[in-house]
């Protein structure tokens, strides 16, 4: 484990083009919710996200229409999301969905965002409250998607208006994720509310 990373598990992540449909199957499978604050979401790679452990694989993937995939959570920042009480979990959630850039290919590119952009991430996005990534190790079904990064902050105002530090500070992460992404096959980013796991 690098050392920027404070605890890692296998978890599902589950992304659903209706709201509705993601909230069934976390109230029935358990696990968070990242749902999109957009009224509108066709424009977006999805609706909603989740992020859960289950033994009811088939039912999930059967729900999620967009994709399914087993990932590795990282803990960057925080706790892990199992570990959070409902009045810890962050107030707003970007999720970049991320496709590996291809000259590096898909190892190598999550090494770099694991090892490498982690701590610039840290040091870059000083109002950032929490901060998890979703290695993507098998895709089940959907995109050929590579990753989710969950950058969190206290509101929502703070994710779309404090996200750098700086101008320096942006130009710099701009430059690595190119480095480590294909950033024109990678979707748009997802700004979502996260909800509690069912109990």
């Amino acid at each position: 484990m690098s050392d920027s990373v404070l605890s890692q598990s296998m978890k599902i992540a589950a992304a659903f083009s209706d709201k509705t449909a993601g909230r069934d199957s976390c109230a029935a499978l358990g696990g968070h919710l990242l749902v999109s604050t957009a009224e509108v979401t066709s424009h977006l790679p999805f609706a909603a996200l989740l992020v859960c452990a289950t033994d009811d694989l088939a039912s999930l993937q059967a729900a999620a229409d967009v994709g399914c995939y087993l990932v590795c959570e990282r803990t960057i920042k925080n706790r892990p999301l199992h570990a959070l009480e409902t009045e810890m979990l962050p107030g707003s959630v970007g999720i970049f969905t991320m496709v590996a850039s291809p000259s590096l290919g898909a190892g190598d590119s999550d090494a770099h965002w694991r090892d490498r952009h982690s701590p610039l991430a840290l040091e870059v996005h000083t109002m950032m409250t929490h901060y998890y990534q979703l290695s993507v190790q098998q895709r089940l079904r959907g995109p050929d998607w590579n990753g989710f990064a969950l950058c969190c902050f206290d509101t929502e105002d703070d994710l779309r208006h404090r996200f750098f530090n700086s101008d320096e500070g942006r130009d710099r992460v701009n430059r690595d994720v190119s480095y480590f992404a294909d950033t024109r096959q990678s979707p748009r980013r997802v700004v979502a509310s996260i909800e509690p796991a069912a109990p």
